[in-house]
């Protein structure tokens, strides 16, 4: 979230060694920032990824110390490096709380939620007579997922009847994210038999607004229409 390219200059290669092909967004700036918007951008984002890898189905993988805004400054081949590049500052911990908090949280609503942590694959219809799919895939409208190569939202319901295959009972969790540098309105997909979607997390507001203790998420005010801000991910639990 801070680097556009590889800095290995420390490895004593020149520059030369690991690989070229980052999958990363400096978010305006190379490297430390005082600069209070890019840094906020820098949070939301580690939010989002946190948010759509542990939402997931399969094993979540977290690299140490991304959970308190680990960083190795850039360098991508660390390897031959003893020292504070690959050290874990225990201090993260209580500078960067906020970060430490909402992974916390959202470990706690995977752990909730086996709907999260189904061992069949994803079949995309409704195999338990519940009126839902097992997944169903939704864009700004419900029903209507944007697949287009433009395209930077996309949402999608996991139906809790069919949790673990149907042998078990689950909330349905909810979805949406919108990775376009502009706000955006979502239509929520309605919910049977007098069941309200709560908020649990939502990355576009500050902290701690951001994410709920599991179970005691607060009902969404407006159960049709959710305004999701510009890079951001929202986390709806229906119950």
């Amino acid at each position: 979230m801070s680097y556009n390219d590889k800095h290995n200059e420390a490895n004593g290669e020149n520059n030369n060694d690991g690989a070229n092909d980052n999958n990363s967004w400096n978010s305006g700036w190379e490297g430390p920032t005082d600069d209070p918007a890019v840094n906020e951008l820098r949070r939301r984002q580690i939010k989002n990824a946190a948010a759509m890898l542990l939402i997931s189905q399969g094993v979540p993988m977290i690299l140490m110390g991304d959970e308190m805004g680990h960083t190795q400054r850039g360098n991508n081949n660390t390897y031959c490096q003893d020292n504070d590049l690959t050290w874990l500052d225990w201090s993260l911990t209580e500078q960067n709380a906020e970060l430490l908090h909402f992974f916390s949280q959202l470990t706690a609503f995977r752990h909730a939620h086996p709907v999260l942590r189904n061992t069949q694959f994803l079949q995309n219809r409704d195999y338990v007579g519940s009126g839902y799919p097992d997944i169903s895939w939704h864009g700004t409208q419900p029903w209507h997922p944007d697949w287009s190569d433009g395209s930077r939202t996309l949402a999608f319901m996991l139906d809790g009847q069919h949790a673990r295959g149907g042998s078990v009972a689950d909330d349905s969790v909810y979805v949406a994210m919108n990775m376009h540098w502009d706000g955006h309105q979502f239509e929520i997909p309605g919910l049977r038999d007098g069941k309200r979607w709560h908020v649990f997390a939502n990355t576009g507001v500050a902290a701690p607004q951001d994410v709920a203790v599991p179970g005691a998420e607060p009902v969404l005010g407006d159960q049709r229409n959710f305004w999701l801000a510009p890079r951001s991910v929202a986390i709806l639990v229906g119950r």
